[in-house]
């Protein structure tokens, strides 16, 4: 066989070895099956042994199957924990201790992300959003001046 080649036990081709995916456990530095085959092994082991790639993903990476899931949805009424938006599909869960804390929407999940999972950063978010609300103030009979509590400038004519 040529350098730079790789036979495919599944598929029984000969192919670049790019199209195998690589590894470290391996001397050669790739795996044993082409990436279309690996692909194919791999769903096909999660659908043997968890009946798809939605409960492996849950066993996996959270420790939950997807009756767990459903549990702790209709616990929370089948809504974000967050927003209270129908239908969430995305486990939230601490970082640290890896312990899953709900069921959350897409945006409330991605938001805890953003602020780390920090309590603190999320109550400065919310003094932000609370201080730096513009008002209209009288500071003349039928005059008025746009100002916000924490801000010195006025909000931009475009926004």
């Amino acid at each position: 066989m040529g350098q730079g080649l790789k036979w495919c036990p599944d598929c029984e081709q000969i192919k670049p070895l790019g199209d195998f995916p690589s590894t470290t456990r391996k001397a050669s530095g790739r795996h044993s099956y082409c990436k279309p085959c690996h692909n194919a092994r791999g769903k096909e082991t999660a659908q043997r042994l968890y009946g798809g790639n939605r409960e492996y993903h849950l066993r996996r990476r959270y420790g939950i199957g997807q009756r767990e899931f459903d549990e702790l949805l209709a616990e929370q009424g089948g809504v974000c924990a967050v927003c209270g938006v129908p239908d969430p599909e995305h486990v939230d869960h601490d970082h640290r201790t890896g312990r899953v804390r709900g069921i959350l929407c897409f945006n409330c999940n991605g938001g805890l992300g953003q602020f780390r999972d920090s309590p603190t950063r999320l109550a400065r978010a919310i003094t932000y959003l609370r201080g730096t609300t513009w008002q209209r103030v009288l500071i003349h009979p039928g005059v008025f001046q746009m100002c916000s509590p924490t801000r010195g400038r006025p909000p931009s004519r475009h926004s």
